[in-house]
């Protein structure tokens, strides 16, 4: 997770490209660039360390480009400032997945009432069967 000071000099490091966007405008698509382009190099990054750099080339590589850049779009909105916050929030959000590092499971075991309460359980169910037997 990034801290909110990492956050935003990682902002800085971002470089935006606009282009017409499609869909829904009428005479706007034709005229006004909405769409915008976010690009981000993690491996010349200095706000992220090498460790955070491994982690998100790895883990991000189906999005990271030969030369490591993370590339995003949004297109969303008619606004291109609209856009462009949303595809910050977006790629914010995105390293911050990554980088989240899960916590370790605990193997743990029944208590000894549980399992009392399941053997119960069990003993209750098979005398409700045995009942229903015929008595021949």
């Amino acid at each position: 997770m990034l801290a909110t000071e990492q956050i935003q000099n990682i902002k800085k490091e971002f470089s935006y490209k606009t282009s017409r966007s499609g869909g829904k405008g009428g005479q706007n698509v034709n005229k006004v660039e909405t769409k915008v382009e976010l690009s981000f190099n993690v491996s010349v990054s200095e706000v992220l360390n090498d460790t955070q750099k491994q982690i998100l080339l790895v883990k991000l590589s189906h999005r990271i480009t030969e030369s490591g850049e993370l590339k995003l779009t949004e297109e969303k909105y008619r606004s291109q400032l609209r856009n462009k916050e949303e595809v910050v929030k977006k790629c914010i959000e995105i390293i911050n997945k990554a980088l989240h590092i899960p916590k370790k499971r605990r193997a743990t075991k029944p208590s000894k009432a549980s399992k009392q309460k399941r053997v119960e359980g069990k003993k209750r169910r098979s005398e409700v069967k045995q009942n229903r037997r015929k008595l021949f």
